[in-house]
């Protein structure tokens, strides 16, 4: 299968001042992500509050972003739940609207305790569309099921034919280095951490990844890569540093989806609240979020809308 190449979004979902899902904004979302260099959204993840969302909202967000976003901008949909038959439901439906491809995280309840467990959720959720590449969104943090992901690769190899491979959202990038030296590469291993894309490239030999911060700071983000292949080092690491230190401006605002979505509104594309049980930004909160980043020169390197 294809080996994705730079940077896909997690976009975060719009909702109005009452927390209905709000389409409105999509069209201009998608040519900001495309203007500064993002390939494709993963859209109703961690970032969308994709489990938050009932099965039509799902469903209404993957057609609109299908129909706003061109033929070679990648809608990968996030089909994931705690319900095996919905998840191959929206999958199916992804395919149906002709999506990219589809993904889905380890269901948080109940847990998979094993990684033959692990992998028949995946079977039966990939199986729903049996045209589209199936990826595996490996983010513990929230899932909280950490098993092997190695082990994992060898489960479902020949056994889920459209298995494309791992969003991996973990800390190891020696698992990560690992999983992505399997059969001389043969899964696409696509990184998930904003914070650590300089080493995967490094050791890991990372050539797509899937990004929260890419939402608003894919510009500096899409600049490690650039630099990572133009051989300049030192632009790479103060590029990466940088992300970083966007990083921990967020984490003290209940970090990217509820921080990160605000920011949204900062630079000029305001995407509403959160949805229960997340806890909204106080307006004092945004004046000193958006202090925090003037003193890091945030807005003369953001994305731009």
């Amino acid at each position: 299968m294809e080996k994705i190449k730079g940077l896909i979004n997690a976009p975060f979902t719009p909702f109005d001042r009452k927390g209905e899902v709000n389409l409105e904004p999509i069209a201009s979302y998608s040519n900001m992500l495309q203007k500064n260099g993002l390939v494709g959204v993963f859209i109703n993840g961690s970032s969308g509050e994709g489990y938050m969302l009932t099965e039509t909202e799902r469903m209404m967000i993957a057609e609109q972003w299908m129909k706003v976003s061109p033929k070679e901008f990648k809608v990968i949909v996030h089909v994931g739940s705690t319900c095996v038959k919905q998840s191959n439901k929206l999958a199916a439906h992804a395919q149906e609207i002709g999506a990219y491809g589809i993904g889905a995280m380890a269901s948080p309840f109940p847990k998979a305790n094993r990684v033959e467990e692990l992998v028949k959720y995946c079977e039966e959720i990939a199986c729903g569309a049996p045209g589209l590449p199936f990826y595996f969104y490996h983010i513990p943090a929230l899932s909280g099921v950490f098993l092997p992901m190695l082990p994992f690769l060898k489960e479902v190899d020949g056994r889920i034919p459209n298995f494309a491979g791992i969003k991996y959202t973990f800390e190891s990038i020696y698992e990560y280095n690992q999983c992505r030296l399997y059969k001389d590469n043969k899964f696409d291993m696509l990184h998930g951490q904003d914070e650590t894309i300089l080493p995967a490239l490094a050791m890991g030999g990372a050539q797509g990844g899937i990004g929260g911060t890419t939402n608003y700071n894919g510009r500096e983000l899409n600049g490690i890569i650039e630099a990572w292949n133009n051989g300049d080092i030192e632009t790479a690491r103060e590029k990466q540093n940088f992300a970083q230190e966007v990083i921990n401006v967020i984490v003290n605002y209940r970090g990217n989806i509820v921080g990160g979505k605000r920011i949204m509104k900062l630079i000029g594309l305001d995407l509403g609240i959160n949805r229960t049980p997340f806890q909204n930004m106080t307006d004092q909160e945004e004046l000193s979020m958006k202090k925090e980043l003037v003193e890091i020169n945030f807005f003369t390197r953001c994305n731009i809308f």
